[in-house]
């Protein structure tokens, strides 16, 4: 069976990535019991297999996917410089295998059409939901709401709340000065969590547990380090890497997408490379080009291994218990404690590092990773390519 179509936003960055790890932060540790020590690197599959497990594809089915989705990433490039001011944002459906293109002007449709994709004539677009989900960003979050995000594809911003907590979007909406017919509201059985002590390659420690490394990276010095989720340490904590390497957090951002950057202070040895856990060795990744909403995903954590889904939306703001994170990207790849901080790729490009969500990999939900390009670029950052 094939999965339900889904569809997406697409975007532009340039990256490239490394080992995967985990780890627990104190304070932000999920509720329940979370596993100390990494899950062994032989119970998972390669990419291949795991698109047929997560997806439930055939393999003919997994190949075509791949293929299509990279051909899509060169169309999309053209047809976002045929649309010129009137883009509005990309969308590929996994169902279909095709790529659709919004416009704010339907001058545009013919220019992107003659690419090879299809065009949509859209209201407000990604920059014109952006702005409503801005304006939510700075009104008083009622009880009960858990998040918001743009939903591209049917125009409107989604606003999520808990089922049956009685959460007053209305009177969000009314603060926010946002017009209501843009607004859809989804009830959902399950609040959020961060992803507290996660592997996505090999495990990285501090006092208070273990995370994952998501992309080895070099700061604005040239020095050697890596990427990996902002709630796994503050600015300062200090980290090992098994089996003899020391670090620290340089830099760490929570709230504003929930991503960090630990330098190494000993025995690091940079690698592009991300674990699979299984067959096939490590996944290699050649850059860092954004994939669309819709398109497969792929994530590796110490907890549950070697996952896959696809991109649902960007541009997401959550509402943990621990406090507000803007701009996270959502996707339905399964993720539990222990899975933080590990790296998304989708096909051979990097995409974010895990931030949190909910459910679970025997009943599904939803996970949240933090993009790469912003705050790294803000950092001076480089992400390592080889």
């Amino acid at each position: 069976m094939r999965p339900s179509p889904v569809v997406s936003a697409i975007g532009s960055a340039t990256l490239a990535f490394g080992l995967a790890l985990s780890m627990a932060p104190g304070a932000l540790a999920a509720p329940g019991p979370i596993p100390r020590d990494p899950v062994a690197d032989d119970h998972t599959t390669d990419m291949m297999d795991a698109l047929k497990r997560d997806l439930d594809l055939t393999q003919a089915e997994a190949e075509s996917l791949l293929e299509v989705q990279e051909a899509a990433l060169d169309t999309d490039a053209e047809a976002t410089e045929a649309a010129g001011d009137a883009y509005a944002g990309s969308l590929f459906d996994t169902d279909t295998e095709e790529l659709t293109v919004l416009v704010t002007d339907t001058a545009a449709v013919d220019a992107v059409e003659a690419t090879g994709a299809e065009a949509t004539v859209v209201s407000y677009g990604t920059e014109g939901l952006a702005e409503v989900v801005e304006d939510l960003n700075e009104a008083s979050a009622q009880e009960g709401v858990l998040g918001w995000y743009p939903d591209v594809a049917g125009d409107t911003v989604v606003i999520e709340v808990l089922e049956g907590s009685g959460a007053d979007v209305d009177a969000m909406v009314a603060e926010a000065g946002v017009e209501a017919s843009v607004i859809q509201v989804v009830e959902t059985e399950q609040a959020p969590q961060v992803y507290a002590d996660i592997i996505g390659g090999t495990p990285f420690y501090t006092d208070s547990g273990r995370c994952s490394i998501g992309f080895a990276a070099t700061n604005g010095a040239g020095q050697p380090g890596f990427v990996t989720a902002g709630h796994c340490g503050g600015v300062g904590t200090q980290v090992t890497v098994p089996p003899d390497g020391v670090g620290v957090f340089q830099y760490s951002s929570f709230h504003s997408g929930d991503i960090a950057f630990v330098r190494g202070i000993s025995n690091f040895t940079l690698r592009n490379l991300v674990s699979r856990y299984g067959s096939g060795g490590p996944q290699a990744v050649t850059g860092a080009n954004q994939a669309p909403i819709g398109s497969v995903v792929c994530r590796s954590g110490s907890t549950t291994g070697w996952h896959c889904g696809t991109i649902q939306a960007r541009n997401q703001t959550v509402r943990y218990p621990q406090g507000t994170v803007h701009g996270l990207t959502r996707t339905n790849v399964c993720a539990e404690p222990g899975d933080s901080g590990g790296p998304f790729v989708s096909g051979t490009q990097a995409q974010g590092v895990t931030s949190g969500g909910s459910g679970n990999c025997r009943t599904g939900g939803a996970t949240y990773y933090a993009e790469l390009t912003p705050m790294v670029n803000s950092w001076g950052v480089s992400i390592y390519t080889g």
